[in-house]
């Protein structure tokens, strides 16, 4: 018995955004994401930036030092979130909603979290 693939053209095209579950598409769950890179984007800035700085010799540095710097960058880069950010959870917003084909909020309108 003899195995021939099966060509391209007898295979069925699907859409793939079609094939997105609810969750993917609510709107809420796309606000939450757009937060949450932006959050992590601001992060890592927050340690380029720190990087840049020399040590501080008041405290004695060490690994507890950095494990603490780490975790109040990753707060502090939260809280810039949550009080509007630098912008850019609403473009990711917008277009998450749009490839998704869910309704974007309107450009430049801040949300009253």
């Amino acid at each position: 018995m003899d195995v021939k693939p099966i060509p391209d053209n007898a295979l069925p095209v699907t859409d793939l955004r079609a094939q997105k579950s609810a969750q993917e598409r609510n709107p809420e769950q796309i606000k939450k994401v757009a937060r949450e890179f932006e959050a992590m984007f601001v992060a890592m800035m927050l340690k380029s930036m720190r990087d840049t700085v020399g040590k501080d010799t008041l405290t004695g540095g060490g690994k507890g030092e950095e494990t603490f710097r780490s975790l109040l960058d990753q707060e502090y880069a939260n809280a810039a979130v949550q009080g509007g950010g630098i912008g850019l959870a609403q473009t990711i917003e917008r277009e998450l909603s749009r490839a998704y084909g869910t309704p974007a909020p309107a450009k430049g309108v801040r949300d009253a979290d």
